[in-house]
């Protein structure tokens, strides 16, 4: 009776929690999003709802499967601990996404195309609203964004640096700041300097495909430690249960979270050592 009482205590907290993340998590994207266009303001709000529902059919997933160990192990920690598991060390094991690489490379087609329309006699405006129309999908938005501000009789410089703010990369930073120093100069050399940018681009992108090649290495050790660790853990509880019997008591549920807490802790410390590290920008706008 005692221990129906604490898992039913514990899927309420469970519950309540992942419920208060969900909202705060939906409350959050929804205050976050521009409202100045319904269409956009429609698709946003699909795609919230997807998202969501994948969030809450893995959330009940994650709690049955909590409520599931703690019946059979009589473990009350796991009604919290599993369900934590389930969620968290999935995208603590993934590899964090690209950013900085995938916008190196849009840069690295949309500085290539620009330096080739320059160097065809065209002004930087003209070529800035030829690359619109083909530019890479990472660079759409931006672009089309920054021709309508153009067209608003925003000067280049204005155009070019809100759209250094709304990239927020260093990377495009120099980009972008390359094209107002042309512009200020009356475009003299402009296309001799994009076409030298391209190539630091290049090799700056491949020094990042070599060093992301390096970090991947120590994360996939980990991914196979900790599946052949809970592979051989599950093995045990199944064949030698009475080797984990002192984890049932306060004093083993205690040890149990320290030892659970002090591994999610050193996934944490390695994830944070294979993210990239922010570089300061070097253009930002007045406002």
């Amino acid at each position: 009776m005692t221990m129906l009482i604490a898992v039913v205590s514990g899927m309420t907290l469970v519950a309540g929690v992942l419920g208060l993340v969900a909202w705060w998590r939906g409350a959050a994207s929804a205050a976050e999003t521009p409202q100045s266009s319904p269409a956009l303001w429609t698709k946003i709000v699909e795609n919230l709802r997807r998202v969501r529902g994948r969030t809450a059919v893995m959330m009940t997933g994650a709690a049955v499967v909590g409520v599931v160990l703690a019946l059979w192990t009589r473990w009350p920690v796991m009604v919290v601990v599993a369900p934590a598991a389930v969620l968290g060390i999935p995208r603590l094991l993934a590899a964090p996404r690209q950013t900085d690489i995938e916008l190196l490379g849009a840069l690295d087609r949309w500085v290539r195309g620009m330096a080739s329309t320059l160097s065809t006699g065209k002004s930087i405006a003209d070529a800035l609203r030829l690359s619109a129309r083909t530019p890479p999908p990472l660079l759409a938005e931006p672009l089309v964004l920054l021709i309508r501000r153009l067209d608003d009789r925003w000067t280049p410089e204005q155009a070019l640096t809100a759209m250094a703010d709304e990239l927020g990369s260093p990377d495009a930073d120099a980009v972008l700041a390359s094209l107002i120093l042309a512009i200020n100069r009356g475009g003299t050399g402009a296309a001799a300097t994009l076409s030298a940018l391209a190539d630091t681009i290049q090799g700056r992108l491949s020094a990042l495909r070599e060093i992301e090649a390096e970090r991947a290495k120590p994360r996939v050790v980990v991914q196979q430690v900790t599946i052949i660790t809970l592979v051989v853990l599950g093995a045990a509880l199944l064949f030698a249960r009475d080797f984990f019997a002192p984890l049932a008591t306060p004093i083993g549920q205690i040890i149990l979270v320290v030892l659970i807490v002090a591994y999610v802790g050193s996934l944490v410390m390695l994830r944070r050592m294979t993210l990239p590290r922010r570089r300061a920008r070097i253009l930002r706008g007045t406002s």
